[in-house]
């Protein structure tokens, strides 16, 4: 199983939304630039996730996106699965494909214990506990784009270098992908 982009994006805007007040009414063009998200993209995500009841959606002037629940009560697989649909590692544990050998296969029961402890770390994780340690993809890229800095592997290089103009408590510094380092 692989976390789509779509998914990604999805959690990526609640922690967009989360960062205001519940009930906040945002655009989806600063969402997208918060987190350098392709608009059109994440408007077809947010989509889903007002069918799945997490955010609602305002039309007209003013209109947008708004979380209909507090962030801590919303995991990241409730996210994922609002997205993707249910989880599943592999198809002997979908069920809608079902799988010939299941009953008395091994293997099976290896991925349905895989996938419960998988779900277990996405279940236990709110969007809350990810907002407190995200800093907004629009501001690492602004910061990289500025300082003409690049993510490098954390084996290689040590912490992230965050420039003076990034207020502290608009970006914590914890990396995501890698530290941030001067080119």
């Amino acid at each position: 199983m692989q976390i789509t982009r779509a998914s990604e994006y999805g959690v990526l805007g609640l922690l967009a939304l989360a960062r205001r007040p519940l009930g906040d009414v945002v655009m989806l063009e600063t969402i997208a630039a918060e987190e350098d998200i392709p608009v059109s993209f994440l408007g077809k995500i947010f989509q889903g996730l007002a069918r799945a009841g997490l955010v609602k959606s305002s039309r007209g002037s003013g209109g947008g996106f708004a979380l209909v629940r507090e962030p801590a009560t919303i995991s990241a697989l409730t996210v994922i699965e609002a997205v993707e649909g249910p989880m599943a590692l592999t198809r002997c544990l979908d069920e809608d494909s079902g799988c010939e050998h299941a009953g008395g296969c091994a293997l099976c029961g290896l991925f349905a214990e895989a996938q419960d402890r998988v779900k277990e770390v996405f279940t236990n994780t709110s969007i809350a506990t990810l907002a407190g340690r995200h800093i907004p993809g629009g501001l690492v890229r602004g910061a990289r784009d500025r300082q003409n800095i690049v993510f490098r592997s954390p084996k290689t290089l040590p912490a992230i270098d965050l420039p003076a103009e990034v207020p502290l408590e608009a970006a914590p510094p914890v990396p995501c992908a890698g530290p941030l380092v001067d080119a």
